[in-house]
């Protein structure tokens, strides 16, 4: 940490460790604020994403008084992304696409459709707008899909590559969708149970082994060293050896393909054959405990390090921009969808859940859809198959596709 004065401006200069230790700090500055603020736990809003937030004015301020400047070294951000996106390949147990059935199939078709509709859309209007193409996909499918960890991973790369504000303009769209997500999806999921009174069926037959996704009595790992030090270990060889795999194959076929992207595939592989072969313990509640601490510091470093004043020529084409994304999606969920999944309760429960996470979050569809069950009852297949396709099996589509979004256009 160093204090200089620089061109009559004080500034503060934070290496790695400050760096990574402030956005720690804000990190627990959200959860605090989250914890007072009832509408914001309400809205599913991310800790990181309050407290980093919180600083983002406080900087912003700063920077118009002109007395004060920031400097980060965030070096380390990149290896907390990189932990996330692995722990999220580690999780995806791919049986579950064999046991889903047919609804399975179809729901994650339909989110695959919407990922390209929304790509489109953010493409041909915000060129319309006078956004460069660039700023269309992350506020696109990137954030509406991608959340909040795509939004920050996917803005630094292409900021990497001449696009200033874009992590900023991807977080942003990313907020904006989850509290549009968590004002939308309940009541639409309610207007369709009332509309065509609707009424919980009790599918006895239905049944998707969730074992793989949730740690239970039976699949339990006692975390001894040993234990623990396996499951760190196939990590970062995951980390290491999916960056490298990516790198090579981006060469071949020439083509820009993030390191994360890499990882967190390599990582399905591995966590896959080690389903088969058992090669270590794997713990699904470390595992999970890993990538929500990583993707915590990495939102609160990622957020803490942008520049507000640099989307201020964005700020009025990127709200209309959103706010069609948003009405389209729920007009096409509302007329369209809700009939392609069957027209009965789990599609009117599904469609909550696919506007929770399409235009927000996983925890915000799962957040929709008890809304509607506390009221209406359950919907079984609703609670199993949205989160599945929304947490994983719709980035099997989404990474490479707007990989190859952002390579064609931008």
């Amino acid at each position: 940490m160093k204090f200089e004065i620089i061109e009559s401006v004080f500034t503060l200069t934070l290496d790695n460790i400050g760096t990574m230790t402030l956005a720690a700090i804000l990190l627990m500055i959200g959860y605090s604020v989250k914890g007072k603020v009832s509408a914001l736990d309400k809205f599913c809003i991310p800790a990181p994403v309050v407290g980093g937030f919180i600083f983002v004015f406080v900087n912003y301020l700063l920077h118009l008084s002109g007395a004060v400047e920031f400097k980060f070294d965030t070096t380390f951000q990149a290896a907390f992304m990189l932990a996330f996106f692995t722990t999220v390949g580690l999780g995806a147990n791919l049986k579950v696409l064999l046991t889903g059935g047919k609804l399975l199939v179809l729901y994650w078709v339909v989110n695959v459709v919407i990922t390209v509709l929304q790509t489109g859309l953010g493409i041909g209007l915000g060129s319309a707008l006078g956004m460069h193409p660039a700023y269309g996909i992350i506020s696109g499918p990137i954030a509406l899909v991608g959340g909040h960890g795509g939004a920050a991973a996917y803005g630094q790369t292409l900021e990497g590559m001449g696009y200033p504000g874009a992590s900023l303009v991807g977080l942003a769209s990313a907020t904006f969708g989850l509290v549009a997500a968590s004002l939308i999806g309940g009541p639409l999921g309610r207007r369709l149970i009332v509309k065509y009174n609707l009424k919980p069926q009790n599918d006895e037959n239905f049944s998707i082994d969730t074992s793989g996704y949730v740690e239970t009595e039976e699949n339990k790992v006692e975390l001894d060293y040993g234990n623990t030090m396996k499951n760190i270990t196939a990590l970062l060889i995951c980390m290491t050896l999916g960056s490298v795999i990516v790198g090579y194959i981006g060469k071949l076929i020439n083509m820009s393909i993030p390191t994360y992207v890499g990882a967190m595939f390599f990582a399905v592989l591995v966590r896959n054959l080690n389903e088969k072969f058992h090669f270590y313990n794997f713990s699904i509640d470390f595992n999970d405990k890993i990538g929500d601490v990583s993707l915590g510091i990495y939102l609160s470093m990622a957020l803490t390090t942008l520049k507000l004043w640099e989307l201020a020529e964005l700020a009025l084409p990127l709200i209309i921009l959103l706010s069609v994304q948003t009405i389209g999606l729920t007009l096409l969920t509302y007329f369209v969808i809700f009939r392609i999944l069957g027209k009965n309760y789990d599609a009117a429960v599904m469609c909550a859940g696919l506007i929770g996470h399409d235009i927000g979050s996983t925890p915000t569809a799962v957040a929709n859809m008890t809304t509607i069950h506390a009221k209406y009852g359950e919907s079984k297949k609703a609670l199993i198959i949205v989160p599945i396709v929304g947490a994983f099996l719709i980035d099997v589509f989404y990474q490479p596709f707007v990989i190859y979004m952002i390579n064609l256009l931008c």
